[in-house]
């Protein structure tokens, strides 16, 4: 099972460098045709804003771990062993179902977007937006493994270890 997560990790991080190496490209063929042929490109800026969203939900998705979260842990961090168990537990529970909740609203309204293509590419919208679905399975599937351990008796510890892995 290790090998498959190692594998599939991989092949994400494969994914996040091929979108930052697309936009660096297209940035740089920005700025020098700009300003060295004196005449900008639209293109490139829609492909700097396509691959710059695929980044920051693909990357959401697949490599946030629990701990790169902004949290207000004052309480948390107060209590024992068994309170922060108890509150990871409600808290991975929590986003399991606000997030859950929202895929059906979610999956309307991108479906809706595939009317519009985007300027230059004509790309439809809902691919374009379709990455936040990606997000949101990511984001269910790694709380509700979360959740699933924390029921299981696994310890924050073993999972804070095993998420750096």
């Amino acid at each position: 099972m290790q090998g498959l997560r190692h594998f599939l990790f991989r092949r994400a991080e494969d994914v996040m460098v091929a979108l930052a190496g697309i936009m660096f490209v297209a940035f740089v063929i920005q700025i020098f045709s700009r300003y060295v042929l004196n005449a900008g490109t639209d293109w490139t800026h829609e492909i700097i804003l396509i691959t710059w969203l695929w980044l920051i939900f693909w990357g959401a998705a697949f490599f946030l771990e629990d701990k790169d979260h902004v949290k207000f842990d004052v309480l948390y961090n107060l209590g024992g062993e068994k309170a922060r168990r108890t509150m990871a537990l409600i808290t991975a529970i929590a986003m399991v179902v606000g997030f859950g909740i929202s895929v059906p609203a979610t999956w309307d309204f991108i479906d809706f977007k595939k009317i519009r293509g985007t300027d230059h590419f004509q790309i439809p919208m809902n691919i374009i937006f379709g990455v936040y679905m990606i997000f949101l399975a990511g984001t269910i599937i790694h709380y509700g493994l979360r959740a699933w351990r924390l029921i299981r008796g696994d310890s924050l510890a073993q999972l804070e270890k095993e998420e750096e892995v």
